[in-house]
């Protein structure tokens, strides 16, 4: 729903709707620690958080400092190799998962 209130340039509802998204996938995040799930969690919620920034930078017109969202993306994408690397190297042992 926020990423439609940025494409349709619905800037209240977008804003509004930043809180809750962050909410449900840290939640997400939280209720998976210690699992192997947690770092794909952990990489949605940067990668929301950056999504967030971005439609901000737009609706506000600071163009010039969208960049900085690429920080949290490349967090997440970090994330996502740690998810894997630890598979990886778990992969014939489910304990060390």
């Amino acid at each position: 729903m926020k990423d439609t209130c940025w494409m349709l340039e619905w800037k209240v509802l977008g804003i509004t709707m930043i809180c809750p998204t962050l909410f449900v996938a840290g939640y997400l995040a939280w209720k998976t620690r210690g699992t192997e799930e947690f770092y794909i969690n952990l990489a949605i919620c940067f990668w929301i958080s950056a999504n967030a920034y971005w439609m901000c930078c737009e609706f506000f017109k600071h163009v010039e400092i969208k960049d900085y969202a690429g920080y949290p993306f490349l967090v997440g994408m970090v994330c996502v190799a740690v998810f894997y690397i630890r598979r990886l190297m778990g992969k014939g042992n489910p304990e060390s998962l």
